[in-house]
């Protein structure tokens, strides 16, 4: 149960309804402080529908980080969302591969991408090898994006986890299919 309410339109000042366009739980609890609410959907919004990085890398990447820190509620959103850009079974099935060490059918890329991710969560920052990878294929913008939505999404799951945010049943269902290990 979360540690704070989820809040509904009827709950807040007019002005501050239009927050609850997607009235997920993690939205409906961010609103108990508007202007918070506001600058996360300020960041995540730029994240989802103006950066130039190509969605599908930008979703593996979130993805890396929902699995690595077993955040059912990432994970499972962005299973549905990724799927939305470009996102397969088999990209999602080599993922757990890449992190197990084990080789993938994935781009030299996505793998790299995926290696940046496991190294963002678990060393805090990318290495300069993996970096430099990385950098082959991507410019400066993208570069910034990547690593900017890696570490974005690195704080969100420690919010959801914090708040113990409840998973919504349509996301719960991804489980059936990606059961996380140690996640019930």
């Amino acid at each position: 149960m979360a540690r704070l309410p989820y809040l509904d339109a009827d709950q807040l000042a007019p002005e501050h309804r239009d927050l609850l366009k997607r009235p997920i739980n993690l939205t409906r609890l961010l609103v108990n402080s508007p202007g918070m609410a506001k600058a996360f959907h300020g960041i995540g919004g730029y994240i989802r529908n103006k950066s130039t990085l190509d969605p599908r890398l930008r979703e593996l990447a979130i993805l890396q980080v929902g699995w690595m820190e077993k955040s059912e509620y990432e994970f499972t959103h962005h299973v549905k969302i990724g799927k939305e850009f470009g996102v397969t079974d088999a990209d999602i099935e080599a993922l757990f591969a890449e992190t197990e060490g084990k080789p993938s059918t994935l781009e030299p890329l996505a793998r790299a991408v995926l290696k940046g991710a496991r190294e963002m969560v678990r060393d805090i920052g990318m290495s300069d090898a993996t970096f430099a990878e990385i950098k082959q294929y991507l410019s400066n913008e993208h570069m910034t994006d990547l690593v900017l939505t890696i570490a974005f999404y690195c704080a969100v799951v420690r919010v959801l986890a914090t708040m113990k945010m409840d998973n919504e049943p349509y996301y719960k269902e991804v489980l059936k299919q990606y059961p996380i290990p140690g996640v019930q």
